[in-house]
């Protein structure tokens, strides 16, 4: 129990949220953030998991969206290069299809110029009947255009903002409901209940709802505005399946229907198909891959590949709500994935709502918010996280190679699988999870795939895992690897660790 006191309180622990914590905490605000269930438990978590400018947004006309994000690649890079990684997309191209030659050429042209592209390799042209990219894929298919955009670790990314938060300053809470949220003479007052049951009161001078899919939801509760309607809920699913293809580019496939899809490499050893778009009008919490999307996923990839995709090779399916800012589109394919940032000032104390917005363009979008908070509030600080570095990040932006032969030459017991994946989630701070250990043994418990003791250890005292999930689809990806039984023990590991800490 307690009362405490805060410049920005911000509700909702995604990739959005968790950014504009971090950016205020940097400047000197006072920060607490709340988030009812697990850092990027909902759209953070469920997205393509790329860090692109969105080829198919220029489409739209979406210019100063394509453009931002263009700029954003290279800028995220170089701040997480251990989660953030460049990767060729190729194009198959095939006469008479949905987009014409020189649209595409067009739309790859604009997508190389628009936006201050320095290390990334320029779009390229294929001959599918020479090049390995064309192995995979029917015969019909022998031309393809080659572009560049990122692949980004997405539930890692937004924890990572968080971790960067904490350590600025800032208060963050996961596993935290706010209950109530109203406005008093000095500013805010909201009462916010834990998974243990600790009821706690803040107060503070402007009030962030960043909830995503919840974010009307928190208006109507806040402010009693019961015909708060600002987002269009869409529903993107994915699903994994064994690795299709070799090597480390990804494709982009286009449907009859004017829709497209990726197919991406996954994990080392899977492939990632997706996405889908259709509106959503359920709970947010409640969403899942549905037999149709299944369906209609399996039946455009198999539309590319010479071996079909089926629903017999899927290992995983995700699905989220993307919270769109409700435009009025027609189709859910062309409402808008720009952000709007909406503050709200004739009640007293401010309020920011942000709506939409994409992993790509979340550090524009937490800058944006900081300009508002600086109207609303006054401003402290300056912009400062274009130079940063996320936790880990802080090695040269083509130094992967480099760190995992560091980590090999600390830990040689380590297998060079192993070592690449502790230097993709951590980056520098794999070291910490090593620490003094000779052996895979001194890694104490080993839990399946290359999941070992001291690696959950350090997910539960530096990053906030409390559950298994937690561990295995977001922190990392081993639920891919670990079998029902494996994964059952990991669980009993994670209770009795909790029981632990609370006695």
């Amino acid at each position: 129990m307690g009362e405490i006191i805060h410049d920005l309180f911000v509700i909702g622990g995604g990739i959005n949220g968790c950014g504009i914590a971090r950016d205020a905490s940097g400047r000197g605000y006072s920060v607490a953030l709340a988030e009812m269930n697990d850092f990027a438990s909902g759209t953070s978590s469920g997205a393509t998991k790329l860090i692109h400018g969105g080829l198919r947004y220029l489409e739209h006309h979406e210019f100063r969206l394509v453009r931002e994000s263009l700029m954003e690649r290279e800028v995220l890079w170089a701040m997480a290069p251990h989660i953030i990684w460049p990767m060729r997309f190729v194009l198959p191209y095939q006469k008479g299809g949905i987009r014409p030659s020189w649209l595409i050429r067009l739309g790859l042209f604009l997508y190389d110029h628009l936006g201050g592209r320095k290390l990334l390799p320029p779009t390229d042209v294929l001959d599918l009947r020479k090049d390995p990219a064309g192995r995979p894929l029917k015969s019909s298919f022998t031309k393809a255009f080659e572009y560049s955009d990122g692949w980004v670790d997405d539930a890692r990314m937004v924890v990572l903002n968080a971790r960067d938060a904490a350590d600025r300053g800032a208060l963050i809470m996961p596993r935290t409901k706010v209950v109530a949220a109203r406005l008093d003479k000095t500013g805010w007052t909201i009462e916010t209940v834990s998974v243990s049951g600790s009821r706690d009161t803040h107060h503070a001078r402007m009030l962030v709802n960043a909830a995503g899919p919840w974010v009307d939801q928190v208006i109507r509760a806040a402010f009693g505005q019961n015909d708060a309607h600002h987002v269009r809920l869409v529903q993107g699913s994915h699903i994994v399946v064994r690795k299709k293809f070799e090597g480390p580019r990804a494709y982009f496939f286009q449907n009859p229907d004017n829709r497209i899809i990726f197919a991406i490499p996954y994990e080392s050893d899977f492939t990632l198909i997706g996405t889908t778009d259709r509106d959503y009008d359920a709970d947010p919490k409640n969403v899942r891959i549905s037999d149709e999307e299944t369906d209609y996923l399996c039946k455009a990839a198999s539309e590319y590949f010479k071996e079909p995709v089926t629903p017999g090779d899927i290992v995983w399916t995700y699905s989220a709500v993307r919270p769109l800012f409700d435009d009025g589109a027609s189709k859910a394919q062309e409402a808008t994935r720009d952000y709007v940032l909406k503050l709200e000032t004739g009640q007293g104390a401010p309020l920011l709502n942000v709506f939409g917005g994409k992993l790509t363009t979340y550090r524009r979008l937490s800058e944006h918010a900081l300009e508002k908070i600086g109207e609303a509030i006054g401003t402290k600080g300056r912009a400062w996280t274009a130079e940063s570095r996320l936790p880990g990040g802080d090695f040269p932006v083509q130094g992967y190679e480099a760190e995992v032969v560091k980590l090999k030459a600390r830990a040689p017991f380590l297998s060079e699988p192993h070592a690449r994946r502790l230097v993709r989630r951590y980056g520098t701070r794999a070291a910490m999870i090593i620490g003094k250990a000779e052996s895979l043994a001194d890694l104490g418990r080993h839990f399946g795939g290359d999941l070992y003791e001291a690696e959950v250890r350090y997910l539960v005292e530096h990053e906030w895992a409390m559950s298994a999930e937690d561990v295995l689809w977001r922190r990392t990806k081993d639920g891919l690897r670990l079998n029902e039984e494996q994964a059952g023990n990991l669980e009993e590991y994670m209770t009795a660790h909790r029981a632990k800490m609370a006695g």
